[in-house]
C-alpha cells in the first residue's frame, strides 16, 4: 500500500476523555507485549546501541509502554545486561508506568510531559519511539528526527505493521473479537475499563477507528528515509530503513539514525 491518509486519531484529541484513552493504551499494551511485536528488531537496536556507546533508550511517545520490557529483558539477555529504558509522553501514563517499574530492573520513567519535536537536553539516551511515529504530520516527524540531529542524539523508529490492506481488515475483525476476549486479564484491573468494553463499548470501536487509520498514517520505508534526508540535509547521521518479519508473520517498519562519525 503506497497511499497514506493523515486523518485523526481518537487519542490523539486533547478533549478525548482520559479514561477511554488509557483503556485503549492497555489494550495495544497488552497485546504488543503478549505478541512479542518488536522482538525482531532486538539486533538492530542492540547494535545502534553499541555504535552510540548507549545503555539507555529514552522511549518517546510511549503510551502505556506496551512492548518495552520485552524489549528491554531481551537487550539484558543479548550482551547488554546494563541497559535501561526511561518511558516519556506527551501525555503521561504514570499508573501503567508504575506497574512496569515495578515488574521490570531497570525500566524508569519521566512523570512530566515530553514533546517529542523538543525534549529537554537533561533527558539522554538512544531515543526510541513504538507504535507512534505515525500519529505526526510530516513536519511535525521531520521535526522530531530533526531535533535529534541537532542534539546528536541516535533514534529509532518502529512500527509494528506493515502498510498492507489485509492488516486493516484484521483491525475491523480479528481484534476487536480478542479485545473482548481478553480485556479480564489486563492489569492493572480497572471496573471502568470493563464497562467502557462491554456495557458502552466505546474503547472497542475507538480503538478499530484509530487501528485502521493507524495504518492509513503509517510511513512506508521510502518515506522515512525521505523524512530523514529533510531532517539532516547535512548528511550528519547515517539512516537505515526498511522492514523486518517476525517469525510468525506480522512485519515492523523501521528507521534507525545513528551520528556519523559513531564509528570513529
Amino acid at each position: 500500500m503506497k497511499l497514506r491518509l493523515q486523518l485523526f486519531e481518537f487519542e490523539d484529541l486533547a478533549w478525548f476523555p482520559a479514561v477511554i484513552r488509557a483503556g485503549m493504551m492497555d489494550y495495544l499494551r497488552f497485546m504488543i507485549s503478549a505478541l512479542e511485536t518488536y522482538q525482531p528488531i532486538v539486533p538492530l537496536l542492540l547494535e545502534a546501541l553499541r555504535e552510540t556507546r548507549n545503555t539507555q533508550l529514552l522511549e518517546l511517545g510511549a503510551g502505556a509502554g506496551g512492548g518495552t520490557a520485552g524489549v528491554l529483558r531481551r537487550l539484558q539477555a543479548s550482551g547488554l545486561p546494563q541497559a535501561k529504558v526511561l518511558l516519556t509522553d506527551l501525555y503521561p501514563q504514570p499508573a501503567a508506568w508504575q506497574q512496569l517499574q515495578a515488574q521490570t530492573p531497570g525500566l524508569g520513567y519521566e512523570a512530566a510531559p515530553v514533546d517529542a519535536t523538543a525534549v529537554p537536553s537533561g533527558l539522554t539516551g538512544f531515543r526510541t519511539i513504538f507504535s507512534a511515529f505515525h500519529h505526526f504530520p510530516p513536519a511535525a516527524a521531520e521535526a522530531i528526527l530533526a531535533d535529534a540531529v541537532r542534539r546528536e542524539a541516535g533514534i529509532g523508529v518502529f512500527e509494528g505493521a506493515g502498510k498492507h490492506w489485509w492488516e486493516i481488515l484484521l483491525a475491523c475483525t480479528v481484534l476487536p473479537v480478542a479485545q473482548l476476549l481478553i480485556t479480564p486479564f489486563i492489569r492493572p484491573f480497572r471496573v471502568s475499563r470493563l464497562i467502557f468494553t462491554y456495557l458502552i463499548p466505546l474503547i472497542p470501536l475507538f480503538t478499530i477507528w484509530d487501528g485502521c487509520v493507524s495504518i492509513l498514517r503509517l510511513y512506508p520505508p521510502e518515506q522515512l528515509r525521505a523524512l530523514a534526508l529533510r531532517a539532516d540535509p547535512e548528511g550528519a547521521f547515517r539512516w537505515q530503513a526498511g522492514v523486518v518479519r517476525h517469525w510468525w508473520g506480522p512485519e515492523v517498519t523501521y528507521l534507525i539514525g545513528v551520528p556519523a562519525q559513531a564509528k570513529n
